[in-house]
């Protein structure tokens, strides 16, 4: 046992090693979240859009590695995933032919490897997933959606937060602020998203026909 913690601790693999952990720690916090009534995944995939081309080149180069298009939680999984056990495989050959490589190379290397598996990974698990059951849902298909203020009160100031449910009932948590003609939205407050602009949400007060017999998070 204290051979294999030297091995997996050993400077050339510390980089793969903490891959390793945060998948552990992501893969906690997502369960700790769930509970709490939160998500990690959903939070995740309403802070970017990946799903629209942007002017922002990292969003786009992640948009082009992620080709299926899977919730950033798993797309995370499997960036961590494959530069661990890449890079593991590289200093474990190197070690076979002469000896491990600097963890700065063996690294360059792993990305290199990591980032064709990654893709095709994406979309072998987008085609597994039936399109009726993704979870990938567009932030503009949530305007005109009914939530509830959460984090609030929401005004013309920062942002606070909004739970969603979308057209396939997953819930997402969204930022959000009051029109410029409403008041001030406390938290509980049911409301209407009827603009956006980015990944902000533009919220004003529910009408009572458009209200659910029971509040969203009630149920």
């Amino acid at each position: 046992m204290s051979a294999l913690l030297e091995h997996v601790m050993a400077p050339e693999v510390r980089p793969f090693a903490i891959a390793a952990a945060m998948i552990l720690i992501v893969g906690s916090v997502e369960v700790v979240s769930m509970l709490v009534g939160a998500s990690l995944s959903e939070m995740l995939g309403t802070t970017i859009d990946f799903g629209h081309p942007s002017d922002n080149g990292v969003i786009n180069a992640i948009s082009w590695i992620n080709v299926g298009g899977v919730p950033p939680l798993i797309f995370l999984l499997l960036v961590l995933g494959a530069f661990s056990i890449t890079g593991f495989l590289i200093q474990d050959v190197a070690r076979m032919v002469a000896g491990p490589l600097p963890a700065t190379i063996a690294s360059v290397g792993a990305v290199v490897v990591s980032v064709p598996l990654v893709r095709a990974a994406s979309g072998a698990i987008a085609r597994a997933i039936p399109k009726d059951e993704s979870y990938a849902v567009s932030l503009g298909d949530l305007v005109g959606r009914v939530g509830e203020v959460v984090i609030g009160p929401l005004d013309q100031g920062p942002p606070g937060r909004v739970s969603v449910a979308d057209v396939h009932g997953n819930r997402h948590f969204v930022w959000a602020v009051a029109a410029p003609a409403s008041g001030p939205l406390p938290q509980g407050t049911l409301v209407l998203l009827v603009d956006r602009a980015g990944t902000r949400f533009v919220a004003v007060k529910a009408d009572d026909e458009l209200k659910p017999s029971k509040p969203p998070l009630s149920s």
